[in-house]
């Protein structure tokens, strides 16, 4: 027994402690049961005055479950005593499909299961400062799904964005608990001897372009969209394909010779898209026939004395033949292998054929586009989208996860050797591609993903993507990706900077300590049923432990994670051991 009820009140009870058997300052936030005749009703300690404690009320204990909120308060002459073990197994999880969270900190190292279906079929929240103990946790937590036994989880498809590269340390001889197992990892650092990242560009869709390119306006969609269509006709090889290329460059052509621009200029944005974008037809080197001979295409360009193509007639005729405007084209193109330089040509093309550099208005978001295209296409980021061959999204999504001759259920996406911008965009095309595989299994969430974003404030933010593209990405997976078996795991030391919306998705939260006051503030604004208690109670959680909530336990239940096994690669710098040298007597 714990003592005797003292007071009753809305909310909860106050006990006066039987100090002959129990110490009240020993009791804090542990829990309680209330028994009467019929009925269990759970509650948690809250705060200690002397020799009486204040219990508030969190539910009724049934044999087997635990229902939150009270139709009936205890009778004064309840029995009040500790939750004991069986209690505490049905507000965690215990059956053979249960994983092992931790041990609890306030029951004698009790340890914690938790539904596997509940953790990982669920999005995920994990909040904690720098050296709070999350990456260590999170670790021992994935250590745990692969345990040395006969039923494997051989199907697990987790993906890790690792910002920092802590994780591989953590995962390298996964191997060892099983033949089966297997982790790889895929790289952006020159420097590491894993495989490179290297994303199809046939695989990028108008956002993800448009989110390499930082687009900033629906004027830039239009461009965007339409080199994307002609980079892709450009690629097929068929007569229709070839058809269709000398009409938009004939158009092009005439277009541009009609502009009010001098002779020099116009033949000038002629040959430049010429030198890129020709057909046996339409070449400068093409024969064009004329009155009495044939020149070359070139030829036909020559300016006589009065600043005029001497054969324009030749010209205009030359290239009228190919223009078919009564034609319904088709202009779906599928299957089709282009790289990221034949996707610069085609945005050069369409700019100079669709008039935008002509267009003052247009003309700044145009050449951003260029420039930045440009920039990517001869610039380092361009080496992660040198894929030499079409493949298809699902054949790419189970090629990265090919380690030799094994699958590998933990693929490590190490992103420390590019800025935020373009890991936030790398991010965020994977995004787009997994929510594209899952929505498309012919069964659905057949094939569960999940994304574990380390440092997710990197990548999780509000952006400019809903108002140009009319969604966010993670707030799509985390609106709709369940359904489909695509999860996200968030683990970030700011979440004030991670967008809203996807934090109200989730419905697991391990909250290790946090102190920046904005944080707590918006913690406690945006996590279901995080009390004022809650707040307070986490603020003194020592490194490594956590407050834990949402589906995966009935209660808030405080955790100490064990230790990660091999550990990740977070320790801090060792300031002494780097500065001290001693010095020869």
């Amino acid at each position: 027994m714990l003592g005797k009820i003292k007071t009753i009140s809305k909310n909860g009870a106050v006990v006066e402690v039987d100090t002959t058997t129990t110490a009240a300052k020993d009791l804090i936030n542990l829990h309680v049961v209330f028994e009467d005749e019929n009925k269990k009703i759970l509650g948690e300690i809250e705060s200690i005055l002397e020799d009486t404690v204040k219990i508030s009320f969190l539910g009724e204990l049934t044999e087997d479950d635990f229902i939150g909120g009270l139709i009936k308060k205890p009778s004064l002459d309840a029995k009040v005593r500790i939750i004991n073990e069986q209690e505490l197994k049905i507000l965690t999880g215990s059956d053979v499909k249960s994983l092992r969270l931790g041990v609890s900190p306030l029951y004698n190292e009790f340890p914690l299961n938790v539904s596997i279906d509940e953790l990982f079929s669920n999005h995920t929240a994990i909040f904690g400062n720098t050296g709070s103990g999350k990456t260590y946790g999170i670790c021992r937590i994935i250590q745990n799904i692969f345990p040395k036994s006969q039923t494997i989880p051989y199907k697990a498809n987790l993906f890790i964005f690792d910002s920092y590269g802590e994780y591989m340390n953590a995962f390298k001889d996964l191997h060892l608990n099983n033949e089966y197992y297997s982790f790889k990892v895929i790289t952006t650092s020159p420097k590491k001897n894993y495989e490179k990242l290297n994303i199809p560009v046939c695989l990028l869709e108008l956002e993800d372009i448009l989110n390499l390119l930082e687009a900033t306006n629906f004027s830039q969609i239009a461009m965007a969209e339409t080199a994307l269509t002609y980079v892709k006709m450009f690629a097929r090889q068929d007569a229709e394909a070839v058809e269709f290329k000398n009409h938009i460059l004939a158009k092009a052509i005439i277009s541009i010779m009609y502009t009010n621009q001098t002779a020099g200029r116009i033949r000038d944005q002629i040959f430049e898209i010429l030198s890129e974008t020709s057909t046996l037809e339409l070449a400068l080197d093409a024969d064009v026939p004329g009155i009495g001979f044939t020149r070359k295409f070139r030829n036909c360009f020559d300016i006589d004395s009065e600043g005029r193509f001497a054969e324009h007639k030749i010209i205009t005729d030359y290239i009228k033949q190919f223009i078919d405007d009564e034609r319904k084209w088709n202009y779906e193109a599928t299957g089709v292998y282009y790289s990221l330089r034949d996707l610069e040509i085609a945005l050069n093309f369409t700019l100079y054929s669709e008039r935008y550099l002509l267009n003052e208005v247009m003309y700044d978001s145009a050449m951003s586009l260029k420039v930045k295209l440009h920039d990517l296409v001869a610039r380092s980021n361009g080496q992660f989208f040198t894929a030499d061959g079409y493949i298809t999204l699902d054949e790419y999504i189970k090629k990265i996860q090919i380690n030799g001759n094994k699958k590998s259920q933990i693929v490590n996406f190490n992103l420390e050797d590019v800025d935020d911008r373009f890991a936030r965009s790398i991010v965020k095309i994977f995004g787009r591609m997994f929510m594209k595989f899952t929505r498309g299994l012919e069964n659905r969430a057949s094939f569960p993903i999940h994304m574990i974003l380390e440092e997710a404030h990197r990548y999780v933010l509000d952006g400019d993507d809903k108002a140009l593209f009319g969604y966010n990405i993670f707030e799509r997976i985390a609106k709709e990706g369940r359904k489909y078996g695509l999860l996200l795991d968030l683990i970030t030391q700011r979440p004030t900077d991670i967008n809203e919306n996807v934090i109200s998705q989730c419905a697991n939260f391990l909250i290790f300590k946090i102190n920046n006051p904005a944080d707590l503030e918006y913690i406690a604004k945006s996590v279901p049923n995080m009390s004022e208690d809650s707040i307070e109670k986490q603020k003194t959680l020592q490194a490594g432990t956590c407050l834990a909530m949402g589906r995966i336990f009935k209660i808030p239940m405080l955790v100490k994670m064990e230790r990660a096994d091999p550990p990740p690669t977070s320790a801090n710098c060792d300031i002494y051991a780097n500065w001290m040298v001693k010095l020869k007597q």
